[in-house]
């Protein structure tokens, strides 16, 4: 299947396993608002799938996910209300990856941006070739955590490498990540489809309602949802401000951002 130019969701099935391949490697497979709904729809979907035993997350490429496409959030941001934003495709996501029932596995290779980095918090089971590099720059550009990462990422990591990693921009290796909890293994880049592939064909052939079962006992959704909606909120307003804009235009300018006047 071949991408279009503005990139797609590339969806396959096989032996109880959906793979959701991001297929924009041109821009390193940034999620724009479309790509973010053909997510949403794909998980929906699978959600109502009982042949469907576990879901595979991988990008194309040479990176995992650069995170949002700032240039798609600009023009979103310029378009829509606080009442159009708070359910813009992103948000839908979010949602979704906070409520999934069944097993979510990733495939990690070169850079994972800010959502590429917080969904794997909500994967049950991560892969990370050797050259990953996980990174959550959200603060540089004038916005806060999200995908429930200000619960998740402290819980797991700490607080000092969470703020570190949420607050300042700091990048952490694929070595220091699975250190860390954040990752299972780490492979050979040439290696990280066949070994994340092989977990999810081992998870699929276990009885499905006890996986999810306890995936659910693992997770507690309430709490979740709640950090979740209040990261939302704030999320939406801080893409319309002038910080956010001063951040976005200066990426786009290829310029280092100015925020002397805030």
């Amino acid at each position: 299947m071949q991408a279009s130019e503005d990139g797609q969701i590339a969806v396959s099935a096989r032996g109880g396993v959906m793979t959701l391949l991001i297929d924009r490697p041109a821009k390193k497979n940034a999620l724009t608002d479309a790509l973010y709904g053909e997510l949403s729809d794909a998980l929906e979907d699978t959600e109502q799938d009982a042949a469907i035993r576990a879901v595979v997350i991988l990008g194309a490429g040479d990176a995992f996910c650069a995170g949002n496409d700032i240039s798609d959030f600009l023009t979103m941001t310029s378009r829509q209300g606080s009442e159009g934003q708070s359910e813009a495709q992103v948000f839908r996501f979010l949602r979704l990856l906070g409520s999934f029932s069944k097993p979510l596995l990733a495939g990690v290779q070169g850079r994972a941006v800010g959502i590429g980095t917080t969904m794997l918090l909500h994967c049950d089971h991560v892969v990370l070739a050797e050259d990953a590099q996980l990174s959550t720059p959200f603060v540089s550009l004038g916005l806060v955590p999200e995908a429930a990462s200000s619960l998740l990422l402290p819980k797991l990591i700490g607080h000092a490498r969470a703020f570190a990693m949420l607050a300042m921009g700091a990048v952490m290796g694929a070595g220091e990540a699975r250190e860390a909890g954040l990752a299972n293994a780490v492979v050979a880049g040439d290696s990280l489809e066949d070994a994340v592939m092989q977990a999810a064909q081992r998870i699929a052939a276990l009885p499905p309602g006890a996986v999810q079962q306890t995936k659910a006992l693992m997770r507690d959704s309430e709490t979740i949802a709640k950090v979740m909606e209040a990261e939302i909120e704030i999320f939406a307003q801080r893409l319309k401000s002038g910080e956010a804009r001063e951040a976005f235009t200066a990426f786009l300018e290829k310029r280092p951002p100015d925020f002397s006047a805030f």
